[in-house]
This record gives C-alpha cells, structure tokens and sequence, in this order.
C-alpha cells in the first residue's frame, strides 16, 4: 500500500496539458551549485521500495508523507477545517473582499490618530440671549463694545480676567490649577513579544504554521490544496482562523494564471488578517524575472554568460503573455515589497537552495533590505545579477549539502531550512520513470542530514503542489 492510498491528496483539476519542463535556464547557459554528485542511485536501496512510507537519498534524505492534520488531541482534522463533533471556530466577516491586496485600514493624511477626549477647559455656562450662534476661536477675547447693553436691568458682562467659577474648587483659584491633560495609555514594554497580527489571548498560542510551494500560475491545483489543508473555503476564502501560511515564491510562468495565484493570495493575507492569522509570501526568482521583464522588456543586459534581456529569458521560463497583459501597479507594488529571507517558529524559510543570500548580507533585514534597495533603484545590469544568484539551485545537496545548510543557519538563525525553486524529482534522481508515469511524489522532502525540506512538488511536471504544516518530523 502506497503513502497515497493510506493518505491521499487532494483530486487535482487538470488546468491545461503540463508538458515536463527544464530546469530554469539563463540564455546561454544554466547555472547550478554546486555540480550535483555523480552516481546517485536511482533506485532505493536494497530491500526497500517505493511503497514504504520513506526511503533513502542524499545525506539520509526521505520523503514526508501528507497526513490530515490534527488539532494536538490526537483528533483528526477533516478538509473542511474542522475536527468531527467539535464546534468549528467561526472566523469574523471580511468586507474587502472587493480590492486585493487590502491589507488593513488605510490612514487618511493629516489624521493623527489619537483619541479626542472631551473638552476640559473653564465652564462658559448657558446662553440666554437671542438665539444667535457664534463661532468660538478658543482664545480670550478683548472686552466688547455692545452699544449699551451695560444698561440693561440684570445684565452682568464676565471680565475677561476673572476665571470662570467651574475653576474655583475648594477656595482656589483655577489660575494656579491648571486642567489635567489626558496621557491615553501607558507605553507597551519594550520587552513583550510583538506578533504580526493581533495578539494571543492570555495563554493562547500563536496559530500553526504552514509552508506552500512553487505554485507556478497553477491557481486550481493551489485551490485543491489549500482547501484540503482546511485553510480556504469552497469559496477560495480563508477559513483558518489564526493559521499563519507562507508561500515560498514562483507564483507565476509555466502554468496559465500566474495573476490569478497573484491575486488569490493577495485576497488571503487580507482576510488572515481580518481573522487574526498570517498569510505572506517570500520572493522567488521567478518573481524578479517576471518584474524585469515587465520593467526592462528587451534592454539588453550584460551577464557572464553573454547578452542577454529580461523578457527574453521570461519567456524562455514559460513566461506567459497573458500575465504580463494582466499585470498592474498594485501587483507591481505587492510583489516588489516580498522578503527574500524569513524565520518562522525556528525555520530557516528560502525560496532557493542556495548559499547566494550570504551575498546580500548577515542578517535576515540587511538581505531583505538589499534586495528591495536594488529593485528600487538599481541598474538593468544589477537586477539581472540577483536573478542570476537567486537561479542557483542543488547547494544542499550531495555530501557538502549538510555543511552549506548549516552556514545559513549560522548567519540567519533557525534550526532547518524550508525551501522550494528545485522540484523534488530532480533533487532525488526520479525525474524520467521507466513507465512514463508521472513523478511519485508522496509530500515534502527532508534530507541533507534532515536540515533541509524541500517543497517544490513538481506540479509543473505533472507532480503535486505541496501545502504542509510546520514542523515536519
């Protein structure tokens, strides 16, 4: 009995005829690193087969099965994102379902956002007079030439030095006491815990953690996923309560809806937030091509390799034309603005595997920091040069992998790197099986000595789009 047939994915819909593609390729030349090890077996070892639940590769590599979640009772938690005869959490309304990528109440210029509270100023008392209202500028006002109103029987005009009697408490005099100005309230200690969303109640943990792989403009199969993880709705809307996902980059090229993902996920970090839960995404090398292309179309760039443009090697990485027609500012903005590097919950989180980010800095804000100055103001030249580092693939692999694993989790913390860009059967040698069938792939895989998971399932190659849930033992 296979991984599958004990646990099985979701009924993938088939979004158009997937032909097995090259690994993502550079004009004039494909850059890897390191050079992947000669020799690696194709089959499991002696004994074992495809049907037992893992089996070796590089660096005591296995695969993970994709088991039903549980909600830590030992409970299981069905694709509706609920556990049987537990009530199911209701997550609040979300009313910006109209405009991706809202991520919150927008501030209005010129408002500063601070409580108004009432007036405390000296008691001008009730007017008796015509019923005439006068616009008051809050500021004394020299004495007033009425034409003799003085005269009339009963009138008693207030000097404009003589404090109101709401000020004379107790004997004293309101110039020596002034109001009390209301603080608001006290700073938050500096020494809390901060959450990118709204805080955990008392004794209440953060949310779990799910990690997404390379999607690739394939918006049904993400759909399929995500709803049989429990984490969307039939709808397509969250329906994680205070879940936190992160998708590990290439939304876009060789599948047909490279916007649709663009948007989708945009739609989710908006309702996550409104839920109390997290949905982010890191940059792919594919989104620095697909934002090359759109900005710099056919200037030709030098690169080591030779000249070259952007939109010529988009295109030759299944750039799809009907994405950069539906390409706007909004998604320009969204996607310029995606980290490279995150930590979550003690993992170390890529989109490549390789050791290129140490290039960019020694932490994970200097690497982040780096990579939105260079798409801000960098050259052609310089855009092409990251593109080109983030391409690089296979670090982790082979007998030097655990070393080049542990190097990053010493620069940027963590305990494992999760990652995608490399799809799992070219990382375990099983790209071309002898039937012709498609690609085995049974959920994510651990190897370089299990520090490294990668999540890359080949669903451009008729594999799976993997959604799993931190950590993966």
């Amino acid at each position: 009995m296979t991984p599958e047939d004990r646990f099985p994915g979701p009924e993938h819909p088939h979004s158009g005829p997937r032909h097995q593609p090259a690994l993502d390729v550079l004009p004039y030349g494909t850059y890897y690193e390191p050079e992947p090890a000669t020799g690696y077996p194709g089959t499991p070892y002696d004994g074992e087969t495809y049907d037992a639940e893992t089996y070796s590769g590089y660096g005591g590599a296995r695969y993970l099965e994709q088991h039903w979640t549980t909600d830590g009772q030992g409970r299981t938690v069905h694709a509706h994102g609920h556990t049987p005869g537990h009530p199911q959490d209701q997550a609040p309304a979300f009313s910006h379902q109209d405009h991706p990528g809202y991520e919150g109440r927008q501030e209005h210029p010129g408002y500063d956002a601070q409580d108004h509270g009432p007036y405390d100023g000296p008691d001008h008392g009730t007017y008796d007079g015509p019923d005439h209202a006068a616009a008051y500028d809050g500021q004394d006002q020299p004495p007033y030439d009425d034409g003799g109103y003085d005269d009339r029987p009963g009138y008693e005009p207030t000097l404009p030095d003589q404090p109101s009697p709401a000020l004379r408490l107790d004997g004293r005099d309101g110039r020596d006491d002034p109001p009390t100005i209301e603080l608001g309230p006290p700073l938050p200690d500096p020494a809390a815990p901060t959450y990118p969303y709204p805080a955990p109640g008392p004794g209440e943990p953060p949310g779990p953690v799910y990690v997404v792989g390379d999607v690739h403009g394939y918006l049904e199969e993400l759909r399929a996923a995500l709803h049989h993880q429990g984490l969307i709705d039939a709808d397509g809307h969250w329906s994680a309560g205070r879940a936190r996902i992160w998708f590990l980059g290439d939304f876009t090229d060789r599948g047909p809806d490279g916007i649709g993902v663009i948007d989708l996920v945009m739609q989710l970090a908006a309702e996550a937030a409104a839920a109390g839960g997290y949905c982010r995404a890191l940059m792919g090398n594919h989104e620095l091509l697909f934002l090359g292309a759109a900005k710099y179309g056919d200037e030709p760039v030098q690169s080591t390799a030779g000249t070259a443009s952007f939109l010529a090697a988009w295109r030759l990485n299944g750039g799809q034309q009907s994405d950069l027609e539906r390409l706007e500012a909004h998604h320009i903005s969204w996607l310029s603005r995606l980290p490279a590097v995150a930590l979550e919950d003690d993992h170390l989180l890529l989109h490549s595997d390789t050791t290129a980010y140490l290039e960019y800095g020694e932490s994970i804000p200097d690497v982040n920091d780096a990579v939105h100055s260079l798409l801000a103001d960098g050259s052609v030249d310089e855009w092409w040069d990251c593109f080109r580092r983030f391409t690089k693939r296979f670090a982790f692999r082979g007998d030097a992998g655990p070393t080049a694993v542990h190097e990053l989790l010493d620069t940027y913390g963590g305990r494992r790197i999760v990652h995608g860009h490399s799809p799992i059967p070219y990382l375990t040698g099983a790209v071309h099986a002898d039937d012709g069938q498609p690609p085995h792939i049974p959920g994510p895989y651990v190897y370089a000595d299990d520090l490294a998971v990668a999540m890359d399932g080949g669903v451009t190659m008729e594999g799976r789009l993997l959604v799993a849930r931190l950590p993966i033992n």
